[in-house]
């Protein structure tokens, strides 16, 4: 396994424990769960963000370019369901 790859099952996983933080704040049932929920997850979601920008600054996680115009069709096509 490569540094890419150990990097990939990083962010895999971090993205998976804010999902799970993120339905725990939603079902929780007390203010004092739903504040330690929301924690782990505001602290998860910045470590997501780290691993991220590592593997984005090595070249291992680039977000594909958009042409402006289906960024717009898009928007259109969902505002017209609304």
């Amino acid at each position: 396994m490569d540094d890419k790859q150990v990097m990939e099952n990083l962010l895999l996983l971090e993205k998976g424990a804010c999902d799970l933080f993120m339905h725990g704040a939603i079902e929780s049932s007390t203010a004092n769960v739903n504040a330690a929920f929301d924690r782990a997850l505001t602290e998860s979601l910045a470590l997501q963000d780290q691993i991220y920008a590592k593997m984005a600054a090595r070249g291992w996680y680039a977000p594909e370019t958009v042409e402006q115009n289906k960024v717009m069709q898009v928007k259109q096509k969902y505002s017209a369901q609304a």
